[in-house]
């Protein structure tokens, strides 16, 4: 039996992964009263005077709402809302599972931004923060933007956990590999969601990042960028080369793969720096397969599959992120707080080597050092 044939029998049987609970038995009529009528107006009374008396008194200070249009689901495209249920319910199953946050999806009928945005902003009232998930770019982007003033912490963790973990997995892998995050070229092939965060995460960490498409190396002189890569071209490529991958690659420490299977290939190791640095992440399918990147002479390899040894899986950062928001009451998740979510990820991993450079989603104390870093960060 395949995994894919395990999974498709497990959830028949149970039905999908989570379900609501009741904190206190209903067994009598007095405790009916307590949490219904008559006894539930003078809790509704008393957020009505303070509405943040809500944090207190019900589930909004430890409730996600998992928001998606199932149009960027996993590397199986736009598959619509009702294909991407099972894995929005993935998703609340790790937030109850690795931060004990109660999280619920909500996948919409529809994929305009507008939509989208008047959506959640109904929806606020009800949850402590808000992940949107596997939106496509460029509206994930623009969705993202236009939620910041809502008044609760809204995060795409598509982008951002995402390029947490790979700061995480850089900031160890430069250690072991003996060199200065400050002088590192990195190149990072593919420009969606995963690809601009990670490149905002980095730039103010590294030498130097050129960005690479399916069109090839972005640079200011092209006429075919949307808004968001003619950002990337103004904070990247300062020497402004031209041409593709391959050409990108020449001298570079570090590649960055959050793009397609096997675009990667062996030879392109020789064109990089020595003790290059690989973090091959397409999924099911990494850019180079690491025993292939190893026999190549890659230094140190990382992939997005559990697998393999050194996973760059946003599920270290996401459930911890969260967290320490809800718990510091922020009203949205800063890059502060996302470069304080990396470190602390890196620091679980004290004493990197080449098959270790970032802790597994398993690890002891993983999400106090995240939540706690994150909380400590917000400056509100």
């Amino acid at each position: 039996m395949t995994l894919g044939e395990e999974s498709l029998r497990l959830h028949k049987k149970l039905n999908g992964k989570i379900a609501t609970k009741v904190l206190i038995p209903i067994k009598d009529k007095h405790t009916l009263s307590l949490v219904y009528t008559p006894g539930v107006g003078e809790v509704s009374k008393v957020i009505a005077s303070d509405i943040n008396k809500v944090y207190d008194y019900t589930i909004k200070g430890h409730t996600v709402a998992i928001v998606s249009d199932g149009s960027a689901v996993l590397g199986l495209g736009n598959i619509g809302p009702e294909a991407a249920l099972p894995v929005m319910e993935g998703k609340a199953a790790l937030f109850k599972t690795f931060a004990n946050l109660d999280a619920f999806p909500i996948c919409l009928a529809t994929q305009d931004v507008a939509e989208i945005v008047k959506t959640v902003g109904y929806l606020a009232p009800v949850f402590g923060a808000i992940n949107l998930e596997d939106i496509s770019a460029p509206r994930c982007f623009a969705a993202e933007e236009q939620l910041q003033d809502l008044g609760i912490p809204v995060m795409h963790d598509d982008q951002h956990g995402t390029a947490a973990v790979v700061l995480a997995g850089l900031l160890n892998a430069s250690k072991v590999a003996g060199k200065e995050m400050k002088n590192l070229k990195v190149v990072v092939c593919g420009a969606g969601a995963a690809g601009f965060a990670i490149t905002q995460r980095l730039i103010s960490e590294v030498r130097e990042i050129v960005v690479v498409d399916s069109q090839g190396i972005i640079h200011t002189d092209r006429n075919d960028l949307n808004e968001y890569k003619k950002l990337i071209a103004r904070k990247t490529n300062r020497n402004k080369i031209v041409g593709g991958l391959k050409d990108a690659l020449l001298g570079a420490d570090v590649f960055v793969g959050v793009s397609k299977g096997g675009l990667f290939l062996p030879e392109y190791i020789k064109l990089m720096a020595t003790r290059s640095i690989i973090f091959a992440m397409a999924n099911p399918i990494p850019e180079i397969m690491p025993d292939l990147a190893k026999k190549a002479g890659a230094f140190i390899i990382a992939t997005g599959r559990s697998d393999f040894s050194n996973q760059i899986n946003n599920s270290l950062a996401f459930p911890g992120i969260f967290k320490g928001a809800l718990q510091a009451r922020a009203i949205r998740i800063t890059g502060e707080m996302k470069q304080a979510a990396a470190r602390a990820i890196a620091g679980l991993v004290p004493n990197p080597t080449i098959d270790k450079i970032i802790p597994d989603p398993f690890e002891k104390g993983l999400v106090d050092a995240v939540s706690k870093a994150v909380a400590q960060a917000w400056k509100g």
